[in-house]
């Protein structure tokens, strides 16, 4: 407990809070934030009124007492996807891949197409303060996983622009949608501008930023981190779909002529950004919603999977806890692969206890359940995400994630309140997945390096790994003076995509790993 103020004999004792905010407080049960008013200094004072003003505190107790109370509600049966959902890697044919790369580009000339990018991480466990996409991995060419990610879409819109049906080779301009968050913001827009936006014109690239929720007590009361302060974190990656909405930037992108929003996650350095096929097999299917997925590699890989979620119900993803041995373990005779094999998510990091929610009917369940590394590449139509962002505003239910918060107190157990971005799923009329090979897709970048997985050096030789295949794929030779599994060469964005046009580059020449081939 602070001690009280000390004043002069005499004086006049401290102003009461300011009563119609008090009154509103006490309206929700959260009159105790000004529980420590006398005791805080005139500053103090008015940061705590500044805080709790800009609070929607109507909204935030309808999300509370939402989420509390949906707590232990009983989940409806699931039942494996769809196999016309799903587009294999096997079962897709030469003809079907270039048809949807075409449509692909044919989208993304006609302006289409938009890039939603999460990247509201810090690389704390990294060792670095700074956001995750600042971060470089090790490459020879020393590039940031931001400038990857630039320099692909640069690419992309290169090919759009050479595939356009006038043939004339005009400029063709991919929106890109950064969602930062109030600790990368500021940081995130300077590292583009000191980086020219990596080639990128500056009006192309959007900021926002994602939202912060107030932890709460296992009854719902505001847990305060100083006297004048209330503990928040941040909403979730889920918290993308309102964060769009009050930014008005749903608007933005219907403005723009954009019917198609690219989602991923930012530490990932083999994201294929725009990518045309992805696009293709979007508009192709038809669907609302899309997934990359990839095959879980065993019955017992701790992994999310996709599932449908009662009979004939929309998909949606439930975590490897909630699949009974029997059911992980099912065979599809027909397949031969896994009944529950279409995974969200390649690898775990470790168990807490957490309360989840799947938004269908609005049957929950409390869970134990493990924090998981997603794919996160996602695609949505526009009208879709409008649709996403009212659903989930108007259940207002949240992930439940207890934790040990920093308050007055110390450390208080108590509820930091998420949404994840595939609670979009239970909303979409139609969803499609598409299977992607995980070593040509997936290089998470997660922890320091000398962790046991999904470190900068585990990506580092993904990448190379995969780029020295397409320069000997294209008729090129690698020499190495180390073993090859440690060492390779790096191709940038800009030369290819996806390992097409290299012959030019690559036939008949000798590569010494690492270096970077460029033009």
């Amino acid at each position: 407990m602070r001690e009280p103020i000390e004043t002069n004999h005499g004086s006049p004792p401290p102003p009461p809070p300011p009563q119609a905010l008090l009154e509103r407080l006490k309206d929700y049960g959260q009159e105790d934030a000004f529980a420590l008013w006398d005791e805080l200094s005139t500053e103090e004072r008015e940061l705590l009124f500044k805080d709790i003003e800009g609070l929607d505190l109507p909204r935030l107790d309808r999300i509370i007492r939402c989420s509390l109370r949906s707590q232990g509600l009983p989940v409806v049966a699931i039942e494996p996807v769809p196999e016309n959902t799903v587009s294999t890697v096997e079962e897709r044919t030469i003809e079907e891949r270039e048809r949807w790369w075409k449509m692909g580009l044919k989208a993304i000339s006609d302006g289409k197409l938009a890039v939603l990018l999460l990247s509201g991480g810090q690389g704390t466990r990294l060792g670095s303060s700074d956001p995750k996409g600042c971060f470089n991995i090790g490459l020879p060419s020393g590039k940031s996983l931001f400038q990857l990610q630039a320099e692909r879409i640069l690419c992309v819109q290169r090919l759009a622009a050479q595939a356009s049906s006038e043939g004339s080779g005009s400029s063709v301009s991919i929106h890109w949608y950064i969602m930062t968050s109030p600790f990368t913001d500021e940081a995130t827009r300077k590292f583009f501008e000191n980086h020219k936006y990596f080639g990128l014109e500056a009006n192309q690239v959007t900021f926002f930023q994602q939202g912060t929720i107030p932890c709460v007590s296992k009854d719902g009361r505001f847990i305060m981190e100083t006297p004048f302060k209330v503990a928040k974190a941040p909403d979730g990656n889920g918290g993308v779909y309102s964060a769009l909405k009050y930014s008005k930037l749903l608007e933005d992108m219907a403005s723009r002529g954009i019917k198609y929003v690219d989602c991923y996650g930012v530490d990932n350095a083999l994201v294929r950004v725009a990518d045309p096929a992805f696009v293709g097999y979007f508009i192709d299917k038809g669907v609302a919603a899309a997934a990359k997925v990839v095959r879980k590699a065993y019955p017992q890989e701790k992994v999310g999977v996709f599932v449908r979620r009662g009979k004939g119900g929309p998909l949606t993803v439930v975590e490897y806890s909630e699949l009974d041995q029997s059911l992980a373990s099912a065979i599809n005779q027909q397949t031969g692969r896994l009944r529950f094999c279409w995974t969200h998510n390649v690898l775990v990091r470790d168990a807490r206890q957490d309360v989840s929610h799947n938004l269908l009917g609005k049957l929950h369940c409390l869970r134990l359940l493990l924090k998981l590394w997603l794919v996160c590449l996602h695609m949505f139509t526009l009208d879709f995400l409008n649709q996403v962002a009212n659903g989930l505003e108007k259940d207002s239910i949240y992930h439940l994630a207890e934790k040990k918060i920093p308050s007055i107190h110390g450390g208080t157990m108590g509820w930091k309140l998420e949404q994840f971005i595939f609670d979009a799923f239970p909303y979409a009329p139609s969803t499609a997945l598409f299977e992607v090979p995980r070593e040509e897709e997936f290089a998470p970048v997660k922890n320091a390096n000398g962790s046991n997985f999904d470190t900068p050096e585990s990506a580092r030789l993904l990448v190379l790994r995969l780029h020295t295949r397409w320069v000997v794929a294209a008729g090129g030779f690698v020499t190495h003076s180390v073993p090859l599994y440690a060492t390779g060469v790096e191709v940038s964005p800009l030369c290819s995509y996806a390992g097409e046009n290299l012959e030019a580059i690559c036939r008949g020449r000798t590569f010494h790993a690492p270096c970077e081939i460029t033009f």
